[in-house]
This record gives C-alpha cells, sequence and structure tokens, in this order.
C-alpha cells in the first residue's frame, strides 16, 4: 500500500471516529443546549447578545467623555466678577471629582440618535448644573446636614450656609442658560424647549422636589418591609434621582434629533438605571467607609431614613439591582449595536460600582 494510500485510509478512520464521538455524544449535547436555550430565551439573552457581541472599551469610553465635559464645565463659570465668590463656589462644587453619570448619559443617548457630541455638550453641562445643586441643598444642615461631598467638605462647609443657597439658584439659572445656547448649535427651538421643560420638570414638585419632600416626610413613619413601604420607597427615588436621570437621556435624544418611539425606549431605560442607580447607593451606604464612598457613610441609618435595605436587607436589594439591570437593558434592544454599547456598559457600571 502507497503512501498515498495509507494517508487517506487513516483520514478516513479518523473522520468515522470522531463521527461516532459525535453521535455518541449529541444526546447530552443536544439536552445541554435545549436548557441553555430556554434558559436564554427567559432572560431575554439570545436578543442582548446581539448589542453586547464586540469589545467595548467602557473605560477609555468614560475617561474621554468626562476630560470632555470637565473642559466644558471649567469653560461655563469662568473666575470673574459680578459674584465672584459665589463663581468660586459654583467651580468648588462643580468642578470636583464627580463620576459625570448625567452628561455620560446625555452625551450617549445624543450619539445613538445619530447626534454629535459637540450637539449635545450644552445639555450634558446642564443636566450635570442641576445635579450639583441638588447636591448642595441636600447637604445643608435642614435637609441631610452632611458635611463630605465627593471626599472634600461640603459647600455649606467650605464656604457658609447662604452662599451654598445662592450657589444652588445660580447653577440652576445657568443651566437652563446653556441649553438654551443649543439653538446656536443647530437644534430647533421646539427641541430646545422640549428639553428645557424636561429639565425643569425633573428638579421642580414633579421631581426632585417632590422626591425630597416625601423622603423627609418618611423619616417620621416607620415601615415594614411591604408593598406600602416599597412603593413609598420607590416614589421617592423615582422622583429624587430616576427623573434626573431620564431627563439627561430625554434631553441629549431630543438635541441629537431622535423619534419620538427612540426617546420613549430611551426613558424607560433611564428609569430602570435611576432606581438601579439608588438601590446601589443605599446598598454602599451600609456596606462602605466615609474613605471609600467620599461621603459620610451610614447617615442614613443614623436618621432612619427609609432605605432599600432598611426594607428587604442587603442581599434582596443586589437581587433587585441585578434584576433593574436586566430591564434596563431590555428597552434598548433593537438599537444599532455599537452605538447602543456605553449605555449598556453604562448600567453594568451602575450595579458594579463601589463609590
Amino acid at each position: 500500500m502507497g503512501n498515498r494510500e495509507t494517508l487517506a485510509y487513516t483520514l478516513i478512520w479518523i473522520f468515522l471516529y470522531l463521527k461516532s464521538l459525535f453521535w455518541r455524544f449529541r444526546p447530552r449535547y443536544t439536552v445541554v443546549k435545549s436548557v441553555f436555550f430556554r434558559l436564554a430565551h427567559h432572560l431575554n439573552i439570545p436578543r442582548l447578545a446581539a448589542v453586547t457581541s464586540y469589545n467595548f472599551d467602557f473605560k477609555l469610553y468614560m475617561v474621554n467623555k468626562v476630560a470632555s465635559v470637565n473642559k466644558a464645565l471649567d469653560e461655563a463659570v469662568p473666575l470673574r466678577e459680578p459674584a465672584l465668590k459665589i463663581r468660586e463656589s459654583m467651580r468648588y462644587t462643580l468642578l470636583s471629582s464627580g463620576k459625570r453619570v448625567r452628561p455620560m448619559l446625555c452625551l450617549a443617548a445624543c450619539e445613538l440618535v445619530g447626534g454629535q457630541e459637540s450637539t449635545a455638550m450644552p445639555a450634558a453641562c446642564a443636566v450635570e448644573m442641576l445635579h450639583v445643586s441638588s447636591l448642595i441643598q441636600d447637604d445643608l444642615p435642614c435637609m441631610d446636614n452632611d458635611d463630605l461631598r465627593r471626599g472634600k467638605p461640603s459647600n455649606h462647609k467650605a464656604f457658609s450656609e447662604g452662599i451654598a443657597v445662592l450657589t444652588a439658584d445660580a447653577l440652576i439659572a445657568l443651566a437652563v442658560t446653556k441649553m438654551a445656547a443649543s439653538i446656536s448649535l443647530g437644534v430647533s427651538s421646539e427641541r430646545v424647549l422640549r428639553a428645557v421643560m424636561e429639565m425643569t420638570r425633573a428638579v421642580g414638585t414633579e421631581g426632585l422636589i417632590a422626591g425630597q419632600a416625601a423622603d423627609i416626610a418618611a423619616e417620621r413613619i416607620r415601615f415594614e418591609e411591604n408593598e406600602v413601604g416599597l412603593k413609598h420607597l420607590e416614589f421617592i427615588h423615582i422622583h429624587k434621582t430616576a427623573v434626573l436621570l431620564e431627563a439627561s437621556v430625554v434631553a441629549g435624544a431630543l438635541v441629537g434629533g431622535g423619534s419620538d418611539e427612540e426617546i420613549e425606549r430611551l426613558r424607560k431605560y433611564a428609569r430602570c438605571i435611576g432606581l438601579l442607580f439608588q438601590v446601589v447607593d443605599d446598598v454602599l451606604d451600609v456596606t462602605k467607609s466615609s474613605e471609600e464612598l467620599g461621603k459620610t457613610a451610614g447617615k442614613d441609618l443614623v436618621a432612619r431614613k427609609l432605605t432599600y435595605p432598611s426594607l428587604m436587607g442587603v442581599e434582596k436589594s443586589n437581587e433587585y439591582a441585578k434584576k433593574l439591570n436586566v430591564q434596563a437593558r431590555e428597552h434598548l434592544q433593537g438599537f444599532d449595536s455599537h452605538k447602543v454599547a456605553p449605555l449598556l456598559s453604562l448600567a453594568d457600571y451602575i450595579v458594579n460600582r463601589q463609590n
């Protein structure tokens, strides 16, 4: 038998052997595959896979976006007269080392629907200004009475209570001014007006103020782990936290030219991650130190505030956070897989953050 024939018979034998192995183990493979796809279908994994099927460097994305936002915020509040002290106070808190989650949401939403970062930057700065104004107010002695924010003394400790109140007011006014500047970048006045209305609703009596008022009222009430307590807590966090995240993505989608259908899907996504953000925040408050958080740890427990861990415990709170992450991702199905990657990664970042 020649070498060529020997090689041919060897290859045929290998093929037949591999074929026999396949048929031998195929039943187990089929069962495993069946179980996997039933589970994947239940968790909506097949559809999610399409938008997470390539490697996306979220850390690099976040570093670049934070740098762009910080530069724009720095330029937005120059140190000059009049009201030099107020401007110093604005810069003190506005330019501190925040995560810039809301501006990133705004920019990512704009780019997702086909817009440019430069178009959404005024809106991104505006939502961060509104957020920072709420932090300054939240830290005041008459509210949460917190002396630490973002790893340094709160605004009213660094300046004074009076200056802090004026600073918060100035930031709200500047946010509206920045948002209106989007018209000069080619955004229609109708879309700018809708974005302004989203932002003002988010910080008014239909948003943050309603949530803060409910939070203060809850300090005088004892809740058990039941539907009433959870509904009250959800009302607080939807209004105190989630609505501003909603306004961030909606404003970004509006200036980016998004359709009404796209905007509503992004709104639902933001509602989920808004609650997710607060659930994680509540857990971190009882599991991390002040040094790790950059703010006073355990203050909610001391103030006997209504939180997710106080109602359902840390373990169930973490489970709820994971569930909200899955729900948030579901609302992004159908978007371009590359453009939606930042929002998917941002949801993962929020659920896994440590401060």
